[in-house]
This record gives structure tokens, sequence and C-alpha cells, in this order.
């Protein structure tokens, strides 16, 4: 008997983890934080709703923090099996673990000063980076299509999910069951990574929806966007500010950034990576050309920088960070959070939200109840660090960049792996989201389709 539960991500789109219990092996799919209002996050991510010492095994589909960033706290509270994912995420998980565990501790003490002087009790962080160490110890990376018998009687194999540097598509062979889980699916012909790989035919499909029933823009017009709102900026002599999420998206936004400087199409406008974050992981990138595309990996046969030009400045250091927000413009800054809710682009939005000749751009998916959501939906005022912000600049999204499949590409990618899947979980969307896509399926196969209750759970004979 295999039994399913469905922990988080299940009707929102963060806090990824999913209990497979198989042949009486205890496995979670992901392990991420959940991001949203301070105060729910760490409730949330304080409770783990199983115990962490009876889990045999972690499989981890990518590196974004809203599906690995809880695994310090599963270690911390006494998980001690393997954590499997493929070479790219391990490398990735260091650098992005470790900064989680720095931006707590200073966003905690930045945050604590202002409730100690209210007489509110102060937070506590969720771990620590020694916590990091340790983690990192239980990592065990596997190739893409190689197959390991990670417990006795179930088998693990990886294939490419084209999401983000690393991403998988995960493949669990137990009990005579075949369970595909697509972490976050990424996009053809998007930019740097290769295509999502087709995987065997599943039993058992978990899915995920956080576009379902949305398509994208074509990307083809994303460059023309893009070199719109850089020469804006450089004729009002004004800020782009960008929050990135520091894995994917900033990569993809200066590599587009590249070819238009290359081209000739817009003007020497300087650009600031602020996240020492994005600075590692770009080196990460650079250490994993095998999950480029032929495109990407043409720039490094030429001795090309694809994620560097003259005019890109990585920052790491927190007094040239701050010195941004004294500079005149024009200039563009790439910092990190993607969803606003933490890191150096709080300062930056301080510093830049109440200006009308600046322009905030969204690139990437804004859970919600973020600071990046209520930005994107109009909302004015803003708090940032707890103050009101009128929201004068102008803010703008571009959805074709995004690195997750649509409802199009979803459906098309489930119509490719067979009609014989017996069940479809669909998880990781906004409620209305996975209920779009449910309604698609149908279609495509005539196995049961379900969308879980968070802690909901499911026996397959």
């Amino acid at each position: 008997m295999t039994r399913l539960t469905f922990y988080g991500a299940v009707r929102t789109t963060t806090g990824s983890m999913h209990l497979v219990e198989v042949n009486e092996h205890r496995i979670l799919l992901d392990s991420g934080l959940f991001q949203g209002k301070r105060k729910d996050a760490f409730e949330r991510n304080r409770t783990i709703p199983v115990d962490p010492a009876s889990i045999e095994a972690i499989v981890l589909s990518h590196a974004h923090i809203d599906h690995s960033g809880n695994i310090p706290t599963l270690v911390r509270c006494g998980f001690r099996g393997w954590i499997h994912t493929t070479p790219a995420t391990t490398d990735l998980c260091e650098v992005m673990l470790l900064d989680s565990a720095h931006i707590q501790a200073k966003d905690i003490m930045f945050v604590n000063k202002k409730r100690i002087r209210q007489g509110k009790n102060p937070f506590e962080v969720l771990y620590t980076e020694d916590d990091v160490t340790r983690a990192l110890e239980h990592f065990d990376p596997l190739e893409y299509g190689e197959s390991r018998e990670i417990l006795p009687g179930v088998r693990l194999t990886f294939y490419d999910a084209g999401h983000i540097l690393g991403s998988a598509l995960t493949v669990l062979e137990a009990d005579g069951h075949r369970i595909v889980f697509t972490g976050d699916l990424g996009r053809p012909d998007s930019p740097i990574l290769r295509d999502p790989s087709r995987v065997p035919t599943p039993d058992i499909l978990i899915t995920e929806s956080t576009y379902g029933g949305r398509r994208h823009p074509s990307g083809a017009n994303v460059k023309e966007q893009l070199k719109t709102l850089v020469n804006e900026i450089a004729e009002h002599r004004s800020r782009l500010v960008i929050p990135a999420f520091s894995v994917g998206r900033t990569q993809a936004i200066v590599f587009l950034l590249h070819q238009l400087s290359k081209e000739g199409t817009i003007p020497a406008v300087p650009v600031f990576v602020d996240s020492p974050l994005s600075s590692r992981a770009t080196e990460v990138f650079l250490h994993h050309p095998e999950c480029f595309d032929a495109e990407t990996r043409g720039y490094l046969e030429r001795g090309e920088n694809p994620f560097s030009y003259d005019g890109v400045t990585y920052v790491a250091d927190v007094e040239d960070s701050k010195a941004l927000n004294d500079r005149d413009g024009p200039m563009i800054i790439i910092s990190a959070s993607g969803m606003c809710e933490s890191g150096r682009i709080l300062h930056h939005l301080q510093h830049s939200i109440t200006d009308p000749d600046n322009v905030i751009l969204i690139v990437g998916y804004q859970a919600e109840n973020t600071l990046g959501r209520r930005i994107q939906d109009g909302a004015d005022p803003v708090k940032i660090f707890g103050d009101p912000y009128p929201v004068r600049a102008r803010v703008t999204t571009i959805d074709a960049l995004s690195s997750h499949a649509d409802d199009a590409e979803l459906t098309s990618y489930i119509a490719s792996v067979n009609h014989a899947i017996e069940k479809i979980f669909v998880v990781h969307g906004e409620e209305a989201r996975s209920e779009a896509l449910a309604a698609e399926l149908p279609r495509l196969c005539a196995g049961d389709i379900v969308i879980p209750q968070p802690g909901e759970s499911f026996e397959i004979p």
C-alpha cells in the first residue's frame, strides 16, 4: 500500500512538502518555506506537520526556498536521512540556505528592535548558519537520468524540469507504482536552460498548477519591452528597480540585457546586481554548463560570460549596496528577494517607490500576501519595514519571463507523457489556478483528478 499526504503548497504556492509512505518507508518530496504574512509564515514554518526523525529520505525537486528552505529546520528537529537532489541543486542549496539563515538573522534583528520598543515579544530565527552546515552534510547528489535505489524497494530517477538550474522532475518507483512529481515545471524555449525532459508514463502524477487557466504572453516581445524600459529610465535619468529571484530570474535578465547591449539597442546604463546570493549563484551557474541550452553554451565556447558585460556590477559589500540609494540615475538595480519579502530589495523600494520617474518591474510570480503581490496589485500605500510609503513609481510586469509553464504548456506536457495516468494530484497553485488546471485534465486522461486539502491523505492500493 502506498499513501500520499499533502502538507504544503496545497491550494497555495509556497511551502512545498508532500509525504510518500511506501513499503513502510517515509519519504518527503521537498521541504520548503511558507512565504506570506510574517507572523503566519513564522508559525507555519516552525510547526513541522510530521516527525522529522521518522523521515528516512528527502527528495528535493530544486533549490528555490519555497521548496528547499525548511530542510535545516527538519535537520535541527531530528531528520537524519539522505537528501537526494541533482548536483546543481546541491551546489545552489549551499549558497541559498546559508543566505536564508543570514537574512533571517538580519531581518529578525531589524524587526525586533521595533517590537521591543512596542513592548512585543521578539521573533526568533527558524535556523542558524550552523544548522545549514549540518543539513548540507546530508545531501546526496544524483545526475539526471541516473537511477538509484534510495531505500529498499524504492528507486529514484531525476529528469530535467527546465525550471531553474538543476531543477528536476522526480520519478519514484515502488510497490508496483510509478509516481512522478513535477516540482516546478519549466517552459520550452526559455533562455539559458534546456527544455523540460519527457518522463516515463506515470501511474500517479503530482503536478504543479501555478499558472493554471492562464497563458503567458509571447516571449518574442520580452526584449522589446525591456529595451523600452531601459531607454525610458535613461531619458529620465531615473531608476529601473527589478525584484528578482537570485536563481534563474536574475541570470535571465542579465542575459537579455547582455544581448540588447551587444545589439546596440540600449544605452550604456549601469546595471547593479545587488545581492550577494545572486553573485554566488551566478558562479554556480558557470560550473554547471550541462544544464544549459545550445545558445548559452555557445557563449562559453566563445569565451564570453553570458551573465555579465561592460557596465554590470555584482554588489557584495553592504556599504556599496547602501551607496546605490545616494547615486543619481540612470541605473538598473536587480535585487532579491523576488517577492519583496526580505533582503536588500526592501531598502531599494524604500528609496525608489515614491518617485514617479522611477519604474518597478515585476518579472516573477508574486504569492498572495507578499509585498511584491501588493505592489503588483496596485496597493497604495504599501508598508516597508512597517512604515507606509505612497506608490508613485510606475509599476509594470513582464509575465513572459516566468520560469513556470503556463496552462497550455502544462497540459501539453501532461498529454505528452501518455493518457494512461491513473490519478493526478494538482498542487502548487492558488485555489483558482489549481481548479482551472484540474478542469482541463479530463480531456487528457481518464484517471481521477484531485486537488488535495492541506493535510489530506490518499491510499493507493
